[in-house]
């Protein structure tokens, strides 16, 4: 019988933290053992907020495909590739923007909270408004069944959803997948101030970082701030040190953090100190794996490489059906240009 196909892409701004693990990338693993899987580096997403910071991109998607690698993404269960060696993800993107209304991508969640929070970019181009077109594109090439998404990603998959009716409305055809969301229990873990973990919040613990550069972040995350002094009894609800403790550490030591923090019979330092343990034993297995591939880079890019030729194949079909519907394939009179 055949495997229903998950999609799912991170971008290479930047380079892996432990969002990024918890949120996306464990659960990834965890699907390549029941469905067919398409994963992508997002390259040309990252351009959409950081146009101006190409310099470090190579080095972020070996970054990313180290990391998959650790966290035991395998080639032979899943299809890893690089978006921008697939141009027809561009060809459908400027396709879709043509029957995209502006008030569809306007009205986007996402657009408007990072609009307000994000002062140190000029975010008014195109590229930033329009990059869920770019997205509906990524999904609908590989006839995606599932996206992998949170709660907040939801308003995306839904616009996904309208501009492949609208195509089929427009087009009178039936091309494409609609794809569904696929919810999935993810730990929520904030960035070290309490915000969404995130590069640009500069708020993130990356799984690159040393044991020393993870615990001078530890030793930051924001606590109670109500707690002055380790004589003052503390908030864990109030706590962002706590919000990890809930991911890393048992059930049972919670409780006694909880007890010794309300009663201020535990300071801050050395409850930052136990979560400091707890997160690299947890990193332990895959800090190990990262250090494996690291060694092995040519390896690495050659499993993108062959997973972008493989994807590709997948792509140029599916677009081309969609030249069909419209009536604009030229290329089947022209042959031999593209």
């Amino acid at each position: 019988m055949n495997k229903k196909r998950v999609l799912s892409g991170m971008q290479t701004t930047g380079k892996l933290h432990l969002g990024n693990l918890l949120g996306a990338l464990n659960n990834w693993v965890k699907m390549q053992e029941e469905y067919e899987c398409y994963y992508f580096a997002a390259d040309w997403h990252s351009l959409s907020s950081n146009y101006e910071e190409t310099e470090d991109l190579e080095d972020n998607l070996m970054d990313l495909g180290i990391n998959w690698m650790a966290a035991g993404l395998d080639p032979e269960k899943a299809v890893l590739f690089v978006q921008s060696l697939i141009p027809e993800h561009a060809v459908l993107h400027l396709i879709f923007s043509m029957i995209t209304p502006l008030p569809w991508l306007e009205r986007v969640p996402s657009y408007k909270e990072k609009m307000e929070q994000v002062s140190n970019k000029d975010l008014h181009t195109y590229g930033f408004l329009g990059y869920p077109v770019l997205q509906a594109a990524d999904i609908v090439l590989y006839n995606a069944h599932y996206v992998p998404v949170g709660i907040d990603q939801l308003p995306h998959l839904e616009l996904t959803r309208e501009i492949v009716r609208r195509f089929h409305d427009i087009y009178k055809c039936k091309v494409f997948v609609e794809p569904e969301g696929k919810m999935s229990h993810v730990p929520k873990l904030p960035g070290t101030d309490g915000r969404k973990m995130s590069k640009s919040y500069g708020n993130a613990i990356y799984l690159s970082d040393s044991k020393e550069e993870m615990f001078g972040k530890i030793k930051n995350i924001i606590t109670d701030p109500a707690r002055v002094r380790k004589t003052d009894p503390g908030d864990p609800d109030k706590c962002v040190a706590f919000s990890f403790h809930k991911v890393f550490s048992a059930p049972e030591e919670n409780e006694l953090t909880m007890t010794e923090c309300k009663g201020a019979a535990r300071g801050c330092v050395a409850c930052k100190k136990s979560l400091a343990d707890n997160i690299f034993k947890s990193l332990e297995p895959l800090l190990e794996k990262r250090a494996y591939w690291g060694q092995r880079p040519d390896e690495v890019l050659g499993i993108l490489k062959d997973g972008s030729v493989k994807a590709r194949k997948v792509a140029i079909e599916t677009l081309s059906e969609a030249e069909d519907a419209m009536r604009f394939n030229f290329s089947k009179i022209l042959p031999g240009v593209r």
